[in-house]
């Protein structure tokens, strides 16, 4: 049995103006969550959910994870990228260079993502959303592919990449060098244990595969905070 990854969580100092860009460029429904924070509800194949919780905490350097949005054609990616720019994005430079192919973009909140350029094969058979791509080593891939019981789709060059059995988004981990962790993600993914199980043994399965329990001054919460073995945060919540 493996974990279900049920939303992919957002830090954002203001969660309404934030979902509201998210759900205007995805178009996606926009509802309250019913924990904390307001989460987006996919209209395709993505296969989780996108929510934004309020956060004090300040943006320290780039974000270990982005989206990588596809485009079917130039006109279809200069069309997205206006979208974007129309609903608050900004334009912004991570040195990627006068001739890449992909535009990078940062939402109202300073948020990266890229729209990729129609040409890019590995996202040829994806949606709209066609990777979330992560900062992460080979043996993060490892664990994340068993944590949730989807296949590797790419494995080269310490490169990895997964994607679930029902289609959806790839989740891509670069490989080597890692960006230095400077404080807590503003991402994190949130779990929960398969529909038989419980919480405590989903922990103590996904500890075995590499995971570690962390305290980040969450107090007294029902959900179990962990950490990847690249350390990157996750949390796995009581059984739904």
């Amino acid at each position: 049995m493996t974990s279900h990854l049920v939303s992919l969580c957002v830090d954002a100092h203001d969660p309404l103006p934030l979902a509201r860009f998210w759900a205007g460029l995805l178009g996606w429904e926009m509802t309250d969550d019913p924990r904390d924070g307001i989460t987006l509800l996919p209209s395709d194949d993505t296969g989780f959910r996108i929510r934004f919780v309020a956060s004090q905490e300040q943006k320290t350097g780039q974000n270990q994870a982005h989206f990588d949005l596809t485009s079917t054609s130039l006109e279809d990616q200069e069309q997205t990228v206006a979208r974007a720019l129309e609903l608050g994005a900004r334009h912004i430079d991570i040195g990627q260079g006068p001739d890449a192919r992909h535009v990078v973009l940062a939402d109202p909140e300073g948020n990266e993502f890229c729209v990729i350029g129609p040409d890019n094969q590995f996202l040829a058979d994806c949606g709209f959303i066609g990777a979330l791509a992560c900062d992460g080593s080979q043996e993060t891939g490892y664990f994340w592919s068993k944590a949730l019981g989807w296949p590797l789709v790419w494995d080269q060059d310490q490169e990895t990449a997964i994607r679930s059995p029902h289609g959806g988004p790839k989740i891509t981990w670069g490989g080597p060098p890692l960006m230095p962790k400077t404080g807590k993600e503003r991402l994190h993914f949130d779990l929960a244990p398969p529909a038989s199980g419980d919480q405590q043994a989903e922990v103590d399965r996904l500890i075995s595969l590499g995971a570690t329990r962390i305290d980040i001054g969450q107090g007294e919460v029902d959900w179990a905070v962990m950490a990847d073995p690249d350390g990157h945060e996750f949390c796995v919540l009581p059984p739904r």
